[in-house]
């Protein structure tokens, strides 16, 4: 009998986790919709202003060797499914928070070069919080931040005028430049190495060996 009462206790305090969860991801601001940058997205229902925050991204506290096995397997996922891919989100040098669950609608808020929000670390709890006046209808979203060393992985689709093409921190911005121009430069005298290469062969195959008449 003990054991069955200690059993009972265990699930009526993990149901009650999970809808504490549940309500602290959820919003008054915001709901999920189909979104022309990616998927689904995240919109605001009423009017947001400057300074709210607007949701709480909620998810499973994990370490690092646990948040590197289960980046690399969201990646891979990713890779052959097209769907979003790592939801984890640095917390502190020894921890991540892992928001791949279902409860935490706050993942599906897409990344823009021109966000209107930004993700605010409390402690061990993560904030989206608006950095401007947002408008009815209007997609929540932020700058995801990734590194520039793997900016081909992800292209970005976001739309802005600002955009540069990959979902990169702003602040790596100037780098991304460098390397595109690099890039850019290489392809060019490529295309011209090639087109030389074919003119020559054309030169090559147009020429006409005369040979001298008989006597």
């Amino acid at each position: 009998m003990p054991s069955r009462k200690k059993g009972i206790t265990e699930e009526r305090l993990l149901h009650k986790k999970m809808i504490e969860l549940w309500k602290r991801g959820d919003s008054d601001y915001c709901e999920v919709r189909g979104s022309n940058i990616h998927g689904r997205g995240i919109y605001a229902t009423t009017f947001i202003p400057k300074g709210t925050r607007v949701i709480e991204y909620v998810g499973e506290i994990i370490d690092k060797r646990e948040s590197d096995r289960r980046g690399a397997s969201q990646q891979r996922k990713a890779n052959a499914t097209g769907d979003a891919a790592v939801y984890i989100f640095t917390i502190s040098k020894n921890y991540d928070l892992d928001g791949n669950v279902p409860w935490n609608i706050a993942r599906l808020i897409n990344h823009s070069c021109a966000p209107n929000c930004e993700a605010c670390i409390v402690g061990r709890r993560i904030y989206i919080d608006a950095i401007r006046d947002i408008q009815p209808g209007e997609e929540l979203s932020f700058d995801y931040g990734f590194d520039v060393d793997c900016f081909e992985d992800h292209p970005c689709r976001c739309g802005k005028p600002e955009c540069v093409g990959y979902i990169v921190s702003k602040d790596q911005w100037p780098e991304l430049r460098i390397r595109l121009d690099a890039q850019k430069t290489f392809k060019t005298k490529s295309r011209s190495s090639a087109s030389q290469a074919n003119s020559l062969k054309n030169a090559d195959d147009d020429t006409l060996i005369t040979l001298p008449a008989s006597a």
